[in-house]
């Protein structure tokens, strides 16, 4: 470990009517600075306490402690907000925060300080999903499940996305804002740090049972983390929701299709009643592919936002590609072809008889594929206006030469 020390550490204590367990998180975080120094190339520990609108007698007992800064807001304004409050206040090249109901280990700061500083981590969070942990069965259900839903969307692995104990470098802040004010705090934090490609290391600490009532609705704050979980996909990962849609959409079409293709290989003609499966395939195929073209445009959509394009995934990356090269030329021109094939042989009959004796399985296929290419236009060309959109945010972001600077002045 260096023997200079160069970092130090913010711990913000968000509160709410926590005058049963505030003492207690306070002294013990005031225990735990001497540790964190002694191991840690720390040269400072400060501890700020954020009372969010408290009516108890939070205020009063933070304030006995000399060595705690403490932030009062007049009213009520959210537990993320209390956080942020606090790191704006701050002045340590490292922020961390954990809640003031006593279910956290000041001590545990030291293994995430140091696996942040050793790994050249941004952000590292306290699991409290280990063996021994006293979380309620209820709150361990639901953090398995935001956990297994963050992890599959992402592509990323993570135990607990609400962990309520965490350590963040500064200078990586700017990377996760802007976050909600509420509880969904920390969920949003996750999926923006694991979603915006940051990195993110997870290490076990110890929870307990909290002191006091908790604030925490089960159902409500629950729904506001899937609801926080998707805005993040949205903003880093939108092609993700298309691509997922479009699979459904592709195996579910092929299944439906499966029996009268076999069918018609085998006995040359279809039953009349397989028209209700030709029509179903129709529209899940004619979804699936609008769900395909989505994922290209949201794909490149993306780069206007937060995301670097090093962070690119492959199969997205791929069908906006096709979507954007000859080979969609090719795929249109086969299509078309083949379609009008199917189709033309009604055509010349409604031209010479004045109806159509086609079979309604030609008509249905011929549709759906010059659907198809339909669509495939369109989406080429709302890609080349997002390239085209992307390069003018590119130029405009650059700055100005000092002769250009004379010229606009």
């Amino acid at each position: 470990m260096p023997s200079n020390k160069t970092e130090s550490l913010t711990i913000v204590i968000p509160a709410y009517n926590e005058e049963e367990a505030i003492a207690s998180t306070i002294e013990r975080c005031l225990a735990a600075r001497s540790a964190l120094t002694e191991v840690l190339p720390l040269r400072d520990v400060e501890v700020i306490v954020v009372s969010d609108g408290s009516t108890d007698k939070t205020v009063k007992i933070a304030r006995r402690y000399a060595d705690v800064k403490l932030i009062a807001f007049e009213k009520n304004r959210g537990y993320g907000a209390a956080i942020k409050e606090g790191f704006r206040q701050g002045s340590g090249t490292l922020v961390s925060f954990l809640d003031a109901d006593g279910t956290c280990d000041p001590l545990d700061f030291v293994p995430l300080c140091r696996n942040l500083l050793a790994q050249q981590a941004d952000l590292v969070l306290g699991s409290r999903m280990g063996e021994g942990t006293r979380m309620p069965a209820i709150r361990k259900l639901g953090n398995h499940i935001y956990a297994l839903l963050l992890g599959f969307l992402c592509g990323r692995k993570v135990t607990d996305t609400a962990s309520g104990m965490r350590v963040i470098r500064r200078s990586s802040l700017r990377f996760l804002y802007p976050l909600p004010d509420g509880l969904h705090f920390t969920p949003s934090m996750s999926s923006r740090a694991l979603l915006g490609g940051l990195k993110v290391l997870e290490v076990p600490i110890s929870y307990e049972e909290r002191v006091g009532e908790s604030k925490l609705s089960v159902f409500r704050d629950g729904l506001r983390f899937f609801g926080t979980i998707f805005s993040g996909v949205l903003c880093f990962r939108p092609e993700r929701f298309f691509l997922l849609g479009f699979m459904l959409c592709a195996i579910l079409t092929a299944l439906l299709g499966l029996y009268p293709t076999e069918f018609y290989l085998e006995n040359r003609w279809l039953k009349d009643w397989m028209i209700y499966r030709f029509v179903a395939c129709f529209l899940l195929g004619s979804a699936g592919f609008l769900l395909l073209c989505a994922t290209a445009v949201a794909y490149e959509l993306s780069f206007l936002g937060p995301r670097e394009k090093a962070s690119a995934p492959f199969w997205p990356a791929l069908i906006a590609n096709f979507f954007e090269g000859r080979a969609l030329l090719v795929f249109m021109g086969t299509t078309l072809l083949v379609s009008t094939a199917l189709i033309f042989p009604g055509i010349q009959d409604l031209l010479r008889d004045g109806h159509v004796q086609l079979h309604w399985s030609r008509l249905v296929v011929g549709g759906f594929g010059m659907l198809v290419v339909f669509q495939a236009a369109v989406t080429h060309v709302l890609l080349r206006v997002t390239k085209l959109y992307q390069t003018e945010t590119s130029f405009q972001n650059q700055p100005l030469l000092a002769s250009e600077e004379k010229v606009l002045a």
